[in-house]
């Protein structure tokens, strides 16, 4: 993870840095369709990366194909954490749901309580893992497919092949995210700019973890 703090300044170093940014920024505001558009401009950011150009990629439409697939795969991850969630929350709902009928038991209530922490608990821990997932997710996706984004056994393989480097690379994206949200906490437009920014840190992050976990150890 040679370098990786330069995530947070590698996009200024394009002379159309704010350009690009401002467009993918409001391309983004689109349904669905910015979101997909969005992924599809990182990844082709990091493909300039990867040929050694510190340049953003051209801010279009034409990134829908390629991000097409690893939202699916996200859509995919993110179902998955919250069902797994809601298997302790089904059963707080309908404790609670049962005792406003009759008469409370206080027991049961206590019960539905602790359930209904325990299901935002595993949802909160089942993102947080998601995250360090992530850059693997991504790459394997990217690379190979649905099918392969989704083949957990290999994802965990590759995020263990290196534990610093996925430790580093989560870390990071959750710091990408708090720029991705500092738009809002300053004024809401201004989330058109840093969600957009946000994302060509994610190109840089997950290109440093590609390169971690792919160089093979001396020895």
């Amino acid at each position: 993870m040679e370098r990786i703090t330069e995530a947070f300044v590698w996009p200024v170093r394009d002379p159309e840095w704010v350009v690009k940014i401002l467009i993918i920024g409001l391309i983004n505001l689109i349904p669905i369709v910015g979101a997909i558009n969005g992924i599809g401009w990182m990844l082709a950011s990091m493909d300039r990366l990867r040929a050694g150009e510190e340049k953003l990629a051209p801010a279009n439409l034409n990134h829908l194909g390629r991000g097409a697939r690893v939202f699916v795969v996200e859509l995919v991850y993110a179902i998955a954490v919250v069902a797994i969630g809601m298997l302790a929350y089904l059963p707080a709902l309908a404790i609670t749901v049962q005792q406003n009928n009759g008469h409370a038991n206080a027991g049961l209530i206590a019960l539905a309580f602790l359930l209904t922490l325990a299901a935002f608990g595993l949802i909160a821990l089942g993102s947080l893992a998601f995250t360090f997932m992530l850059p693997a997710v991504i790459l394997a996706t990217d690379a190979r497919g649905i099918a392969a984004g989704l083949h957990v056994a290999d994802v965990v393989k590759r995020c263990r092949v290196n534990p610093m480097n996925t430790l580093i690379a989560g870390l990071m994206l959750i710091a990408a995210s708090f720029v991705s949200s500092l738009g809002v906490i300053a004024c809401g437009i201004g989330a058109v700019f840093t969600a957009a920014y946000a994302l060509a840190m994610q190109a840089w992050i997950i290109r440093s973890f590609e390169i971690g976990s792919t160089t093979p150890k001396a020895g």
